[in-house]
Parts: structure tokens; sequence; C-alpha cells
């Protein structure tokens, strides 16, 4: 059974398939957040330093650490600034770091000051990136996600995404990387687009599992995107890839409705021994009062003495 051990300087997680699923903190990413991009560019911390708080005591169980803020540059540019938010985050909280980054130079001067053991986000299928990231797994002796793309891109075909991922282990394999130390992401594709995403994503869990033995993760809103009412999606989301044998998500840990779901899989799944964690956390909850008439049925219209409904102009106008 796959056990992938991550670790702080002071804590040590395991990520597996019998323990309480893993939620990587997504927050700490400037991807799309053009103000916290322009602040980490001028040395400006503070909403990194409020996220990074924020996601754990909202029981992040690690967080990812990204710095690309510009695409200028980005072998110079990037790994200082990688190596300064690393820094300052793992000496601000507790838990274990995901180092993830794009540009190999920034994943290797991440790796030389991130403390115990960090996972890498990430490698790809792509021959070159293969070359260049393996290596260092190696010689750090980290685990590392194995995104399952290649140079044709992402397939649609969920086969094709499954053979990227076995030929990811079995090079992995070639360093003497282990499989429990390959956690792999099988790329979840936004449901309204493709009506068939999810039971895909569904069928690929259970095949990671059984046939390559592997944990695995994956960017979990980018099932919702472009719907509305992400939150919803999302939310339903979380228990069926758990069921399906997902182990960790990249996710926004202050979101309560998926938290919950999470909190409740882990109950269901017998991955929260005696419902400790699930008592500790909602002992004292009591449901919102806008929630008590959730279900209730909207109130029907007066008919009016004609049997039928009338309003609008006439109405007023008898009025």
């Amino acid at each position: 059974m796959a056990r992938t051990v991550v670790a702080s300087a002071t804590k040590e997680i395991i990520i597996g398939f019998d323990q309480p699923f893993c939620v990587i903190g997504e927050r700490i990413n400037p991807t799309g957040r053009k103000k916290l991009a322009a602040e980490m560019v001028e040395g400006n911390f503070e909403t990194v330093k409020k996220d990074a708080l924020e996601q754990v005591a909202a029981g992040a169980t690690m967080l990812d650490v990204n710095a690309g803020v510009t695409a200028v540059n980005p072998n110079e540019t990037e790994p200082p600034l990688l190596v300064k938010t690393l820094e300052m985050v793992q000496d601000l909280v507790d838990v274990p770091l995901s180092i993830d980054s794009s540009v190999t130079p920034a994943i290797e001067a991440g790796l030389k000051v991130a403390k115990g053991r960090p996972l890498v986000n990430s490698v790809t299928g792509e021959e070159e990136k293969l070359e260049a990231i393996l290596p260092l797994i190696k010689k750090y002796d980290v685990p590392v996600v194995a995104i399952s793309n290649d140079e044709t891109g992402i397939s649609e075909d969920p086969d094709v995404r499954f053979a990227v991922a076995r030929k990811i282990v079995e090079r992995a394999a070639d360093y003497g990387i282990p499989a429990h130390d390959i956690v792999v992401d099988p790329l979840v594709m936004p449901i309204g687009a493709m009506g068939t995403a999810g039971q895909q994503v569904f069928r690929l869990l259970r095949r990671l599992r059984e046939e390559l033995g592997v944990n695995t993760t994956c960017g979990l809103s980018n099932v919702s995107f472009g719907l509305p009412h992400r939150h919803g999606i999302n939310a339903a989301f979380i228990p069926m890839v758990i069921a399906s044998g997902m182990t960790s998500a990249i996710m926004n840990p202050c979101r309560p409705q998926e938290m919950e779901m999470v909190r409740a899989a882990n109950v269901l799944a017998g991955n929260d021994a005696d419902c400790t964690n699930w008592i500790m956390t909602y002992r004292d909850h009591a449901p919102a009062a806008a929630n008590a008439n959730a279900g209730a049925a909207p109130t029907a219209p007066a008919a009016s003495s004609g049997g039928r409904r009338r309003g609008g102009r006439a109405a007023r106008a008898r009025g």
C-alpha cells in the first residue's frame, strides 16, 4: 500500500489510502491573482503570510507554494523569489510544503532551502522534464507530483493519460525512485465542457490505485471551471473522488462547505478514528439561521377571484 511521506522541520504527514485525505492549500499562488503577483514582485509578503496562517487554521494538511509571478526571464527571476517565499512560509507554519514550479532552476533552489521532506509539484511525461526533474527527486530524496500529460499535450482519452502516468512511474523506477514517492495527477477536466469528465476521473483513480499502486492528487476546482456556484460542484466531487481512491487534492481549505465534505468522507472511509476529528471540529456546530428554512417550499402566489393569476399593469390599473 502506497505511503508517501512528506515533512516539515517538525511535522510528518503520510499520504495514503488508509490515511485522512491530504488537503494541500492552494492559495499561495499568484497565477490569476494580479494583486498578489504585484505584491510579491514588490517584496510585499503580507498576503502570503495571511494566506499561510488562514489555510492552516482552516485545516490544510500541507501548503502549496508558487512564485511564478511573470513569464519574463523566469529562470532568473523565479528562483530567488521562490526561495524567499518558502523560507518565510516554513518559518511561519509547521505543516509540510509543496514546491510548485514549472521552472527547473526554481525547483532546485527551493529544494536547497526547504526543511524536512517537501513535495515537488511537478514533473510531466515530457522527456525534457523527466530528464531534468527526476535526478533532483533522487538527489534530494523527495516525492513528486506526476502530471499525466506529455509532448502531445493533455489527452481527452483517459487511457492515454493512464499510459503517461505509467510511463512516469517506470522512468522514475529507472532512477531508483519508488512508486510510493510518485503522486499522480490524472488531470481533472471541466465537467461543464466535457460531460464525462467525472466518470473519467473516477475510473482513472481506480486504475491508478489498483494497477500502479500510487497516491493521487488534482487541482480540485478544475472540475467546476466555467460553472455557476462552483463550490457546490467541488463539494460534491470531493467524497466521490475519495471513494474512487484519490488521496490528496490541491484546493482552498478556507471554503467551509468543501472542508466539511473532506472531514465527512474521512469519517465514512474509516480514516477518522472514533470520529475524533469530526467531533472536535463540529461538536459546537449550530446551523446558520438562514439554512433553517433552506428546504421550505416557496410560497405559492395568491389566486385571483377568476381562478387565474393576474398581475402587472392590469392589476395596478384595477387598484
